[in-house]
Order: C-alpha cells, then structure tokens, then sequence
C-alpha cells in the first residue's frame, strides 16, 4: 500500500425524499461538485418507525440517498445550501472522513 498514496476527502451521504431528488442534485451542481452517486428506493427505520423501500406508486414516492465526496471546502457550502431544506422536509446528511486513490476525479469543475 505503501505506493497506492491516498487524498483525504469527506463523503455526504444525504438521504431525502425521491420528490426532492431534483433540488439536491441542482445544489450539489451548483456548488461545483464534479459528481454524485444516487441509490434509490432506501429502507430503515428511523424516528417515525419502519421505511419500506419498494415502489409504491413511482420512484418519487421512496427514499434516496446521494453519496458524494468533496474536499472540505465545500462542506460547509453545501450544508448551508441544504439548511432551509431540512428545516421543513424530512431527511438526514451523513459526513464522514475518507481517502480516495485518485483525487482528479473529485476536484470541481472549476478547480
């Protein structure tokens, strides 16, 4: 491992309704982040009990997660960005330290 050199990053899982899907994937564009994964129809049981993950009626009507990775920077923007949000929605956002092997792949399109 001594020759795979490793870049810090964190990583935000933001978990929210599938109907929001579009508005947290705006913010994240728009705070210059390079890319994102997206997992659909997420179960787990929280505050207000179980969460099943099936399709009820479309896509909207689950819960999904985006994970993406970004250096510090950019946390707090985010963060910022999604505040208004959670105050009147429901969902949650993981952050987390990791190291990814090939940083270029994480940088902002404008940086």
């Amino acid at each position: 491992m001594n020759d795979f050199k490793l870049s810090p990053l964190k990583k935000l899982e933001i978990i929210l309704e599938g109907t929001h899907q579009e508005f947290a994937t705006d913010l994240l564009d728009r705070a210059g982040v390079s890319g994102y994964t997206i997992v659909n129809s997420l179960s787990g049981k929280g505050r207000h009990g179980f969460h099943e993950g099936h399709l009820m009626f479309n896509e909207d009507a689950v819960l999904i997660m985006i994970i993406v990775a970004v250096p510090e920077e950019l946390v707090e923007p985010i963060l910022e960005g999604f505040a208004p949000f959670f105050n009147k929605h429901t969902g949650v956002v993981f952050i987390s330290d990791i190291r990814v092997s090939r940083p270029v792949k994480f940088r902002s399109r404008e940086g």
